[in-house]
């Protein structure tokens, strides 16, 4: 079981990218999901949740204001909208699903896990 994320690069400060994850074989409709990043040396923090039907959403301090999760369920997808980057933004990005029910900012919440995509925001 497996998600994939995508849509990292590398972007100067001020700018924005918009990143995806979607499950491979499976749905997520039913799941919460919730984006995590991880810098070097650092420890993986939370960026932002989103409820199975979307209806709520949850984010850190950090980039509340300038990310916006999202997602579209007949599309099987949920996005991570980072606009007015920074380059203490740069990370490897996670998505994660919950089976859980409700909105989780701890990563041990979280049951299913995709490969990470890097997001590098230049000064």
């Amino acid at each position: 079981v497996q998600l994939q994320a995508s849509g990292g690069g590398l972007v100067q400060a001020g700018g924005s990218l918009r990143l995806s994850c979607a499950p491979s074989g499976w749905t997520f409709s039913r799941h919460a999901v919730g984006w995590f990043r991880q810098a070097p040396g650092k420890e993986r923090e939370f960026v932002a949740a989103i409820s199975w039907s979307g209806g709520r959403t949850y984010y850190a301090d950090s980039v509340k204001g300038r990310f916006t999760i999202s997602r579209d369920n007949p599309k099987n997808t949920v996005y991570l909208q980072m606009n007015s980057l920074k380059p203490e933004d740069t990370a490897v990005y996670y998505c994660a699903a919950s089976r859980g029910v409700g909105l989780f900012t701890g990563w041990d919440r979280y049951d299913y896990w995709g490969q990470g995509t890097q997001v590098t925001v230049s000064s």
